[in-house]
Formats: structure tokens, C-alpha cells, sequence
């Protein structure tokens, strides 16, 4: 068994394919898009790369692939949270303590030549993308842009040394039971204080709203644990991805007078369509996507924030309450919320008072180095 940097096309064809060999006959495994993983790693496509470095590895017994890890160092991150944290990413291996041990060895020692006395993750490739290992939910597939991973990469990362960073919760809330009388005399009570009003992406002025949700999301999340605002760039291309998929019904304005206050973002989940495309997108899939892609019957809350001076008034509560009515109305059956930091008590609670319980949840690690 060695470990080598990922410089040729084999190399790095062998770093994307390598989960097809690792979830073989998983059945709750959904292939990533390879020219979207492709993309994400290709450092001059991805404006994330702009801000950040990176070193790929990939781990081989007599030959054959059977790990991958990406080191990370975010010069953003580290000067917004004033540290030295470096990251694992993409992490995949067979069930081998040696070659988990190889690759987390690589990252670390990268990392340390890089001045970074922490190693987190996994961030694939930051907190706006996947991360973390999956903790409890093994027997259920993963919603679009959320980890599927298994669950021996805990032990793996123990053994190592690795210890829990974070947890990470997501909640699940069915259609069906409807929204109860008790949240929506609240919502009137909120609406009536803060004169809030709430309305839909308006793709027709798409730049002027994308700018409006840009503004709310970097300064709803500012001091979040791990959060990193996005660049400019990095920004525009996340909107540009959901305007292919997302239900502008469903990405919801706060507005007081004409400042935008609070947004939330519910997308249906793709990947129920993705699952029977194999990581490929010609033709024949595209047409695959477009039929299943009538066949979605969930979707999942991917942003939701509020700006700081308006968090204690409500008003994040009228827009879950706005979303889930559309939910509903558009005949979908359940919906994902989250990922929550497992400390944010004020989220957690809302999301099970609206009848929302924690139906998986998710791991990150840490080390010092």
C-alpha cells in the first residue's frame, strides 16, 4: 500500500471514480455528478481555489485505488476566525485501519508544513459545500447537497485519533400533518409587531434579488461556528447552480419596508433524480433527470437566515411558516431541515416545535497537529 499526490489523469480519475468501488451495492448511495465533482476540485474553475490551496492523494494497494483524501488550507477561513485550522476533504477508503491511517498522515503532514495547527473535516471543500461524516441515518439516502458516507469511518477516525468537533443535526417534517393552529396564531402575533412582509424570488429581476439574498446570507451567518462568508464569485456561481433546479416559489423573502431582512431557500431534492443517472449526464440522463425529476416528493431547506438585529423578533419563524405552506401546496410530501449546529437551541426547538423531529445525524473531527 502507498499513498502518491494526485498528478496525472489517471491519478485524478481514479480520485473521482473511487466511490463507485467504495458504496458498490449500497442502495441508499447516490453517484455525484462527476463533472460536478470535477468541477469543485478544479481550482481554476472553481472560484473557491481563488482563496484557497489544496493537495490531493490517493491511496493504492498493489495498484488498484482504494483511498482519497484532499488537504486544505483556507486562507480565508483563517483570517476571518483569526486561526490556523487546515482541512481534510473527500475523504473515501476500504474499511483498512493502515490506509486510513496513510492518507490522514498526508493531510496532516501537508497541513503542518503550512503552518496550521489543526486538522478538521471533512469539508468538501468548505462549510458551504458537503461535510462531515454521516453519524446516525444509515438506512436512508442522503438529500441533495449532503453527505452519504459509512459508517466504519467513525471507528476509522477514532482510531486515528480524531475527536468530535461538532455535531450536526438535520429534521424531518411530513406534509401531512399539517401546520397547527397554535404556530400559525403566533405567525399572525409576529406579522402584526414587526409589519414583516414575505414574498418569492422574482426570477424575472434575477440580479437585483440574488444580490438581496447575497447580502442576507453573508450577514445572517456572520459569526456562525465555522461559517465563512462567500466571495463575491463563489457566490454568483452557487445562485447560478440552484437557478437550474430551485422552485423560486419556494426561496422566500422577509422584507421590512424595502430592506430585505431574513431569507429562506427550500429546493426540491435532485437527488431522487441523480440516483438513476450514475455520475453521468449525456443525453440519455439528461432525459432520465427530466422524467424522474417530476417523480421528487421532497425537498429540503438549504438556506435559512436572518440578519443579526432581527433575529429575536420572529421573523424567521414567519418564513419556515411561509415555506411550509408552499411545501404543501405544491404537493410535496416531507421536508429536510437542516444541517443545524447541534448548539443552536434557538433553530433546534422551532424545528421540532413545528412538528420537525432529528431523523439523522452528522459528525465532524478534529485534531491538533
Amino acid at each position: 500500500m502507498n499513498i502518491s499526490i494526485v498528478e496525472s489523469k489517471r491519478d485524478l480519475d481514479d480520485f473521482l471514480k473511487l466511490p463507485w468501488q467504495i458504496y458498490k451495492g449500497n442502495q441508499y448511495w447516490i453517484p455525484p455528478l462527476l463533472k460536478d465533482l470535477s468541477e469543485t476540485l478544479d481550482t481554476k474553475k472553481n472560484p473557491f481555489w481563488k482563496h484557497a490551496r489544496r493537495e490531493l492523494y490517493v491511496a493504492r494497494d498493489r495498484g488498484k485505488c482504494v483511498g482519497r483524501i484532499a488537504a486544505i488550507v483556507d486562507d480565508n477561513h483563517n483570517s476571518f476566525h483569526e486561526d490556523r485550522i487546515g482541512f481534510f476533504g473527500f475523504f473515501e477508503s476500504i474499511n483498512d485501519q493502515e490506509v486510513a491511517k496513510g492518507l490522514w498522515d498526508s493531510a496532516r503532514n501537508w497541513l503542518i508544513e503550512r503552518n496550521m495547527n489543526m486538522m478538521r473535516g471533512p469539508v468538501n471543500p468548505s462549510f458551504n459545500d458537503e461535510i462531515a461524516f454521516l453519524l446516525e441515518g444509515f438506512d436512508m439516502p442522503p438529500t441533495i447537497m449532503m453527505p452519504y458516507t459509512h459508517e466504519y469511518y467513525l471507528t476509522l477516525a477514532e482510531r486515528y485519533g480524531l475527536t468530535k468537533a461538532k455535531d450536526l443535526y438535520a429534521f424531518i417534517s411530513w406534509s401531512k400533518n399539517g401546520i397547527s393552529a397554535r404556530i400559525e396564531k403566533m405567525i399572525n402575533r409576529i406579522r402584526g409587531r414587526t409589519k414583516v412582509k414575505t414574498r418569492p424570488f422574482n426570477l424575472k429581476d434575477f440580479r437585483t434579488d440574488a444580490k438581496k439574498l447575497k447580502e442576507v446570507y453573508n450577514a445572517a451567518w456572520e459569526r456562525n461556528w465555522g461559517f465563512v462568508p462567500m466571495t463575491e464569485e463563489e457566490m454568483d456561481l452557487t445562485l447560478l447552480k440552484l437557478k437550474q433546479f430551485a422552485d423560486p416559489e419556494l426561496v422566500l423573502f422577509a422584507e421590512i419596508g424595502d430592506e430585505p431582512v431574513g431569507v429562506v431557500a427550500t429546493v426540491p431534492d435532485i437527488n431522487q433524480a441523480l440516483k438513476h443517472l450514475n455520475g453521468r449526464l449525456g443525453l440519455i440522463e439528461i432525459l432520465k433527470f427530466l422524467y424522474y425529476k417530476r417523480k421528487i416528493t421532497g425537498v429540503r431547506s438549504l438556506i435559512a437566515g436572518i440578519k443579526k438585529q432581527y433575529r429575536e423578533t420572529g421573523i424567521i419563524s414567519v418564513l419556515f411558516y411561509e415555506s411550509a405552506k408552499t411545501v404543501i401546496r405544491r404537493g410535496y410530501e416531507w421536508c429536510e431541515l437542516g444541517w443545524n449546529l447541534e448548539d443552536n437551541d434557538l433553530i433546534n426547538k422551532f424545528d421540532a416545535a413545528i412538528g420537525g423531529r432529528i431523523y439523522k445525524k452528522y459528525r465532524l473531527y478534529e485534531m491538533k497537529i
